[in-house]
């Protein structure tokens, strides 16, 4: 009989975290949750904690002391933004594996993270879809094979290729320029934070996947490729130096994603809707247009650059997110701010923390002085 798996649950009340509760007690008797925290929402966070029967934390430093304070066997680090860095790094630290549903840890400060959990000889479980897909690939390739806990050695991997649904602009309008708030928030498929759906319309969402995909699967940025799928039904696809690619299909339902992470290296059954190819009938793709979505040259420019390049980039487009909602700037000035801080904006080696705060502190200073 297995071990029950204990689990800290960060960024509890958010969809994700919402979602993982969902998996943990659909699968009760597989996990324990020890410890669940928030930015936000203390009384949603201290209900889940007596629903869970667990520690419950909740403020600007809950999800560093909810890691400190508890043991698990994995952290789930679903938070907003960069407070995901240090507890994950503090769960590393701990020996904890890391179920990583916060892209900007990767984003941010990949090369430190990878290099810490190296050290610690802690995995890393994608949660997000694109990079679950990916591992899921790798992993039902074979066991025991070369390479990390039975994936493919580096040297059989060809292509990672991560799948986007386009957003709102994948066709039109013509002129991005005039584009509105509303309009760039009016995602065709999902519903997500303003961050996020703007992200997501302009492909810098999906360029953040390219850099955490970089560093979760230890390959070079020009061996991965995004493509267009609005059905949203293939979540990524790897092809192996011998030419023969493999997919993950699924209904699109982050719990699939989630249960695997939390699961891994088994299966546990579940209630998710099943996959009827006939019923769908087609499935497109085509490649994304670069004049129309210039973040995801921005992206490789800033991997191209390596140590805080990507970093600056973050920074940048978070900056600019805010600025457009807030009315500041239009909507094709984000990529233009972005690309105008990678060029002016002194890069640095990622080998601390510091080095990755002090790169952010610098990139939002210079565009508050009016220099981006």
């Amino acid at each position: 009989m297995e071990q029950t798996k204990r689990i800290i649950i960060l960024g509890a009340t958010g969809s994700i975290g919402l979602n993982a509760i969902d998996v943990v007690k659909t699968h009760s008797d597989a996990f324990r949750v020890t410890a669940v925290a928030a930015l936000r929402s203390r009384e949603k966070c201290e209900a889940l904690a007596r629903e869970l029967g667990c520690r419950a934390y909740v403020g600007e430093e809950s999800a560093l002391r909810a890691v400190e304070e508890n043991e698990a066997d994995v952290c789930l680090v679903a938070t907003v933004g960069l407070s995901g860095l240090k507890p994950t790094l503090a769960a590393i630290e701990k020996g904890m594996d890391i179920a990583l549903a916060t892209k900007e840890v990767m984003v941010m400060a990949g090369e430190l993270v990878t290099r810490r959990a190296r050290e610690r000889g802690v995995r890393f479980l994608p949660v997000d879809s694109e990079h679950s897909a990916i591992f899921q690939c790798l992993a039902g390739c074979r066991r025991g094979a070369a390479g990390r806990e039975g994936t493919p050695g580096a040297d059989e991997v060809d292509r990672l290729i991560l799948t986007a649904s386009g957003g709102p602009f994948l066709d039109g309008p013509a002129d991005l320029s005039s584009v509105t708030v509303e309009q760039a928030l009016n995602h065709p498929r999902w519903k997500m934070g303003p961050k996020v759906t703007i992200d997501s319309s302009t492909m810098m969402n999906k360029g953040f996947e390219v850099i955490e995909a970089k560093w979760l699967f230890d390959v070079r940025y020009d061996q991965i490729d995004v493509v267009v799928h609005p059905e949203s039904i293939v979540h990524a696809l790897v092809t192996f130096t011998d030419g023969a690619t493999l997919a993950q299909l699924s209904p699109p339902d982050m719990r699939v994603a989630i249960q695997y992470a939390l699961t891994w290296p088994n299966r546990q059954p579940s209630v998710r809707e099943r996959l009827d190819l006939a019923k769908l009938g087609a499935l497109t793709f085509r490649a994304p247009d670069p004049n129309r979505f210039p973040c995801l040259r921005l992206v490789k420019e800033a991997l191209a650059a390596g140590g805080c390049a990507t970093a600056i980039l973050a920074a940048a487009d978070e900056w600019s997110v805010q600025a457009f909602i807030d009315g500041k700037i239009g909507y094709t000035d984000i990529a233009k701010t972005v690309e105008t801080c990678l060029s002016m904006v002194p890069n640095r080696p990622c080998d601390t923390i510091g080095d990755v705060l002090s790169a952010v502190d610098e990139t939002v200073a210079r565009i508050g002085a009016g220099e981006a």
